[in-house]
């Protein structure tokens, strides 16, 4: 019976992974929220947010996780954008330290702002797991929709990012 038990669950995890592998999230078409959140940490997420905010996907935009000394103004210099747009628009989050931290800080944004309607931008190996901190945080009755950067991960990448999700989950489960 416990070997049955145990089967079952090696399976379960087995095809948990291969589907959380093989389908990952996708880019988001065009669709207008009142926020675009961006978390810092990996290649083209920052230029899609930055994309989105200046075709008038959204009204602001946050980049949760943004080490304390960074400035507008290098980001201005770094991704070639006009200082009008950050200066209008950007606000940089400098509270998050990981992934749950950008939640709390994104959910904090929002409820300040009074945003019903969010599209959230990060990796598409990440986006799973940063969609679960964020609608955690979140009232229910805030809308999120995930705009994921499409990317090449490696093996080990997807292993770490599948076992952190679930680990996350069962977490959340017991209140941690």
């Amino acid at each position: 019976m416990i070997r049955r038990i145990v089967s079952a669950l090696a399976l379960v995890w087995l095809f948990g992974f291969v589907w959380f592998a093989l389908f990952l999230p996708q880019p988001l078409g065009d669709w207008r929220t009142d926020g675009i959140v961006v978390f810092t940490g990996g290649p083209k997420r920052i230029d899609r947010a930055l994309d989105l905010l200046a075709d008038g996907q959204a009204q602001r935009l946050l980049i949760s996780g943004v080490d304390r000394d960074v400035r507008p103004s290098e980001l201005v210099a770094e991704y070639g954008r006009p200082v009008a747009l950050f200066d209008c628009c950007v606000v940089l989050g400098h509270e998050a330290v990981d992934t749950r931290s950008n939640g709390e800080e994104v959910a904090g944004w929002v409820q300040r702002r009074g945003y019903r309607s969010l599209r959230l931008v990060t990796t598409d190996w990440h986006m799973r797991r940063a969609r679960f901190e964020v609608e955690r945080a979140l009232p229910s009755d805030i809308i999120v929709v995930a705009d994921a950067v499409p990317s090449r991960p490696s093996f080990r990448t997807l292993w770490v990012e599948y076992h952190k999700l679930l680990l996350r989950r069962l977490g959340s489960l017991f209140g941690i």
